[in-house]
């Protein structure tokens, strides 16, 4: 008996950004692989500011299960959704390549502060000189430098497509100039 295979779904997480139960949390604790890029947020909950783990974009969530597993999920939870990709005829969800995921997880986490971007928001004269990570972490990474003027740090573009990309910070001795 053959079991699906796993793949990384960008899924819609409609719920607001303040809620106490994410549909983060509660795949979580379903014990599926979730991955959402967070950042620390001060909020008034209750007439106190508390510091909070919050989704850097709102409603983006990705799962690493097979869809068969996932449908079940979605179809009790109205505010979570599949994204699909556009222009096309057949409802196909939005899908990541797990090479590329994994990527971006990892550059992610190895860095104490990420810097996240939203589609659209890098623009062409942010993009730098074209590198390659020799050494670390991120050991074999090619990439863009992120240009940013007055920027004293060296930041590495780590990209997910049209979804989202990070800058993370990598050590002046790893870097190697493609040219």
């Amino acid at each position: 008996m053959d079991t699906p295979a796993k793949q990384w779904f960008v899924m819609r997480d409609l719920k607001r950004r303040n809620a106490n139960r994410l549909a983060l949390h509660e795949l979580s604790d379903a014990g599926l692989e979730v991955f959402t890029p967070m950042t620390q947020m001060i909020m008034t909950i209750g007439g106190r500011r508390q510091r909070r783990q919050v989704p850097v974009i709102q409603d983006l969530l990705f799962v690493h299960e097979a869809k068969e597993r996932l449908d079940p999920y979605v179809q009790k939870n109205p505010m979570l959704q599949y994204r699909f990709l556009f222009g096309k005829t057949q409802n196909e969800p939005m899908t990541v390549r797990d090479t590329e995921m994994d990527r971006f997880i990892l550059a992610v986490r190895q860095t104490d502060t990420p810097i996240y971007y939203s589609p659209g928001e890098l623009t062409r004269n942010m993009y730098g000189q074209r590198v390659r990570i020799v050494g670390g972490m991120l050991d074999s990474y090619e990439g863009r430098l992120l240009s940013v003027k007055g920027m004293r740090k060296r930041r590495l573009i780590v990209e997910l497509p049209d979804l989202v990309a990070a800058a993370v910070e990598v050590a002046p001795e790893y870097i190697q100039i493609i040219k």
